[in-house]
């Protein structure tokens, strides 16, 4: 039986995947504080090694090279990759963008190819199976947002020129990033420009987050219920919260996520105003796969889950989707042998 595992490697997640005879067989995500320090990586691959372990093959993407403890994304790249030579057993495979798969030596000399180039091995297996195809993955940071069989960007600076690159995540965006001001019992009130709430808050108070894809701590290190994210969403507007009022803060926070939405939408409609350009579909991934169901109605376009488009089994397919690009890199690899 040929395995072959995936690694998408984050800065603040490590996505990992198992590809049993070309099929998936498991995917995980797990909590990897990169800025913590490089032993935050070795022990999120100690979590997956029951899942890779004896995998043939290893498939890499990172995009934790941009991680605040490395002097530059060439830095990083590099030192990831030494990383992940000492602690994975078995043949490594670097993706390297358009260039497809390289050795470990041959990607050390080519680090740009291979940073942040996660999003180019999902849209790749997406224009495989579906051309035409716009994919918006909406993760846990940023927001991918290609056309498949054209991508324009290549590096984060250029893709965040294109549109193609939303810096809004569904959880870790701090709430004043989003917005400055929202309205709350009838009036506009500004917001303090400070770390006291993220989206994660935001989406609890509005009953929309899962409770298996916020895996990181709260920006006050205090709990994760409803009275506690809707303390921390009211300091922002210079006030304490009051469970009585929730309906007058749901209004608030429905205004936020809008705005968050808003800010996805630009992007999208920035990607699709190039000359040429057929879009027939929307494919969605990332942990905010659902909210990007919206931006697809808007637009009037047929949408479909990453995980149900490559067929993945139905126990396996929120999780398929969430962790796009590990599969992706494994299923591409495993094509390639």
């Amino acid at each position: 039986m040929t395995i072959v595992a995936g690694y998408d490697v984050g800065g603040a997640h490590l996505k990992v995947a198992r590809i049993e005879n070309g099929r998936l067989a498991a995917v995980r995500q797990i909590a990897c504080p990169l800025w913590q320090g490089l032993d935050r990586l070795d022990a999120a691959l100690a979590s997956a090694a029951p899942i890779v372990s004896d995998a043939t093959i290893h498939a890499i993407t990172m995009t934790a090279e941009l991680t605040e403890i490395f002097a530059s994304r060439e830095d990083g790249v590099v030192a990831l990759l030494e990383q992940l030579r000492q602690r994975i057993s078995g043949e490594l495979r670097i993706f390297t963008g358009l260039k497809g798969f390289s050795d470990v030596q041959a990607a050390r000399g080519d680090p740009l190819s291979v940073a942040s180039a996660n999003f180019l091995a999902t849209a790749r297996l997406v224009a495989e199976r579906q051309p035409h195809t716009l994919l918006i993955d909406f993760g846990s940071t940023t927001t991918d947002i290609v056309a498949c069989d054209r991508p324009q960007g290549l590096s984060d600076a250029e893709r965040m020129q294109t549109g193609e690159l939303v810096y809004t995540g569904l959880t870790r965006t701090p709430v004043p990033s989003v917005a400055t001001r929202a309205p709350l019992a009838g009036q506009w009130q500004g917001l303090a420009r400070d770390t006291f709430a993220t989206m994660a808050d935001v989406r609890r108070i509005l009953g929309e987050l899962a409770d298996d894809v916020d895996v990181h701590a709260t920006a006050d290190e205090r709990g994760k219920s409803v009275p506690e994210s809707l303390a921390r969403f009211a300091r922002g507007f210079g006030r304490d919260a009051d469970i009585r009022h929730l309906a007058t803060w749901r209004a608030a926070a429905a205004y936020i996520a809008e705005r968050q939405l808003r800010s996805i939408h630009d992007g999208v409609l920035q990607v699709l105003s190039r000359p040429g350009l057929m879009t027939n579909a929307v494919v969605s991934a990332g942990i905010g796969a659902p909210v990007i169901a919206q931006i697809a109605s808007r637009l009037n376009l047929p949408v479909t889950d990453f995980g149900t488009l490559i067929d993945a089994p139905e126990d396996l397919r929120i999780w398929a989707t969430r962790c796009a690009p590990a599969v992706s890199v494994a299923l591409l690899q495993s094509k390639t042998g």
